[in-house]
């Protein structure tokens, strides 16, 4: 099994935007692309432990490229990748439920942002073993497949008791006007009031 810088090193020299990009880094500073690399992870690091905003750079992280693949994966005729992604976001989206109900036990440790950082990188990595593969292969895809006609009775029921509140109460609502106006105009419309005439006294 390759070690983590052999897979690093395969990745940088592999044809992807991050690649393009060192690439043109590398040919202007002359710096090799692994160490590059190795110095940005570094740096990024530090700022999510140390930095002012680390909670805003990890939802960029885990928001800005995933949705950039996305939609390159959406205009592509291939569908394999979109399935990946889809994967992806629905991996996403547990954590962020669960991170809601953790984040205010959790967000005051001092490596948080850096180790949801690097769990966000590796559910988006382009990798067969990344995050969000193992992750709906282990626990969410099993839990789906067990609960799953259970979920859709719910929702079919909310669904239906929701279509039913909307009905009650745009009646309610009718009727409600119709009861206003039969009580501003009982005889149908608004009667004219009777003109007087007043007489000049001679």
């Amino acid at each position: 099994m390759p070690s983590l810088r052999e897979r690093l090193t395969n990745y940088l020299n592999g044809d992807n935007i991050v690649s393009r990009l060192l690439g043109k880094a590398e040919q202007k500073t002359g710096i090799k692309k692994y160490y590059l690399a190795s110095g940005s992870i570094c740096s990024l690091g530090l700022y999510l432990v140390f930095g002012y905003g680390a909670s805003l750079v990890c939802n960029l992280i885990g928001f800005v490229y995933p949705a950039y693949r996305s939609i390159k994966a959406i205009e592509s005729a291939d569908k394999t990748d979109d399935t990946t992604w889809l994967t992806y976001w629905v991996v996403y989206g547990v954590f962020s439920v669960v991170e809601f109900f953790s984040d205010i036990f959790l967000f005051w440790f001092p490596f948080y942002y850096l180790g949801k950082c690097a769990f966000l990188l590796w559910c988006m990595a382009p990798f067969t073993w990344n995050g969000s593969q193992t992750l709906y292969s282990r626990f969410i895809r099993p839990f789906f497949l067990k609960h799953h006609q259970t979920v859709d009775s719910v929702v079919s029921d909310l669904g239906g008791q929701a279509l039913n509140t909307a009905e009650t109460v745009t009646r309610q609502v009718l009727q409600t006007l119709a009861s206003s106006r039969s009580l501003l105009n009982p005889e149908g419309g608004q009667q004219a009031l009777p003109s007087t005439s007043h007489s000049k006294e001679q």
